[in-house]
């Protein structure tokens, strides 16, 4: 099992992700209001508001999604539709998509 996380720089394509999910499979998963340190930091902390300049089209708030998958297929097929909708992931400010072995859970089908 892997710990899936998906971190969406562009909320625009939110539904379009979620659907993406629902296609490759994955039908269990956890949608999280996040934002990054740096977003933070420039629009929170005016001591660091001059960052606006250097973040490159960086949103200040993203999507993080989250679900614990059983199969590598299912992983690779929504990376590929991930891309289709979002553009490549090496490119900054898309996105980032990782997993992490899951060793234990309780409370799954």
């Amino acid at each position: 099992m892997k710990l899936l996380v998906f971190v969406l720089n562009k909320e625009e394509f939110l539904e379009d992700v979620v659907s993406a999910f629902i296609e490759a499979d994955i039908t269990r998963a956890t949608i999280l209001d996040s934002e990054g340190i740096i977003g933070f930091l420039t629009y929170q902390v005016p001591l660091f508001a001059d960052l606006k300049n250097f973040m490159k089209g960086d949103r200040p708030y993203n999507k993080t999604i989250f679900s614990v998958v059983d199969d590598e297929k299912k992983i690779k097929k929504l990376e590929k539709l991930i891309e289709e909708i979002c553009g490549d992931l090496s490119e900054p400010g898309i996105g980032i998509l990782f997993t992490l072995p899951v060793d234990y859970a309780k409370g799954l089908k």
